[in-house]
C-alpha cells in the first residue's frame, strides 16, 4: 500500500472543497452581526432574568421567598416593632422592621419562585446582567444593592383586553351597602281572637278554656 488515498475517494473530496470554499468566499461578502459588547449594548427580551431587584417598603418580612427558595441563598432578618394606637382607647400594634435582605448570587439557579410566591410584589426581574465580581464572596449583595435594580425594572406589559375583570377590582366597584336598616325582628304568629296568653312554656289557650269567661 502506498498512503495514497483511491481515485474515488479523491474524487468525492474535491467538490466538497469547493463547496466549502464557496460558502466562506459568500460569507465575506455579507456583513457581520457581531456585537460590539461593552461598546454596544445588547438588546435583550423585556422578560429577561438578569437579576432580582428588592422593593423595601412591600417586604413585610414573611420569610415566604427564603423557605421556598430551592437552594437557600436568600438570608432575611427582622425585628418586631409596636405601633401605638391611633385612636383613643385603641390597642398599639406591632409590625415587622426589615433589618437585611441579602440573595447570594453564586448559589441562585435563576428559578424565580421567590419572585412568585411573593404576596406583596416586593420581588422583581431586572434584566441587569452586569454584577461579575472577582471574587465569589462577594456576590452577596445586600438590600442596598438589590434595591438600586429597581430603576432597571421594566413596567409590567398592559392587561389583555379581552381577559376577565380581577375579581379585587369587580369587588372595588361594588356600590356600599345602605345603612340604617336594623337587625330583623323575629316573625311572632298571629294569635286567633279571644286567645289566652300562654301559660309558662305552654300553648296559647282556646276561650273555651278560659277561667270566668264561660258562655
Amino acid at each position: 500500500m502506498t498512503g495514497q488515498p483511491p481515485e474515488g475517494r479523491l474524487g468525492g473530496l474535491l467538490p466538497g472543497l469547493a463547496k466549502g470554499l464557496a460558502t466562506t468566499a459568500r460569507s465575506l461578502t455579507r456583513h457581520a452581526h457581531t456585537a460590539e459588547y461593552p461598546d454596544v449594548r445588547p438588546a435583550l427580551p423585556p422578560r429577561s432574568r438578569g437579576v432580582i431587584a428588592l422593593t423595601e417598603e412591600n417586604c413585610t418580612s414573611c420569610m415566604l421567598c427564603a423557605r421556598e427558595c430551592p437552594d437557600w441563598c436568600i438570608y432575611i432578618d427582622s425585628h418586631k416593632e409596636e405601633i401605638p394606637a391611633t385612636t383613643p382607647g385603641g390597642r398599639a400594634r406591632q409590625r415587622n422592621v426589615l433589618d437585611r435582605f441579602a440573595i447570594d448570587f453564586s448559589l441562585c439557579m435563576y428559578c424565580g419562585i421567590c419572585v412568585e410566591v411573593c404576596p406583596f410584589d416586593a420581588l422583581h426581574w431586572s434584566p441587569e446582567f452586569e454584577y461579575a465580581e472577582l471574587d465569589i464572596r462577594d456576590l452577596l449583595h445586600e438590600k442596598d444593592r438589590l434595591r438600586a435594580w429597581m430603576e432597571t425594572v421594566p413596567p409590567p406589559p398592559p392587561l389583555d383586553p379581552a381577559s376577565a375583570v380581577p375579581a379585587e377590582v369587580t369587588a372595588a366597584a361594588k356600590p356600599p351597602r345602605p345603612a340604617g336598616r336594623g337587625p330583623a325582628r323575629p316573625r311572632v304568629a298571629a294569635e286567633a281572637p279571644g286567645t289566652q296568653p300562654p301559660a309558662a312554656g305552654g300553648p296559647p289557650m282556646p276561650p273555651e278554656h278560659a277561667t270566668g269567661e264561660q258562655e
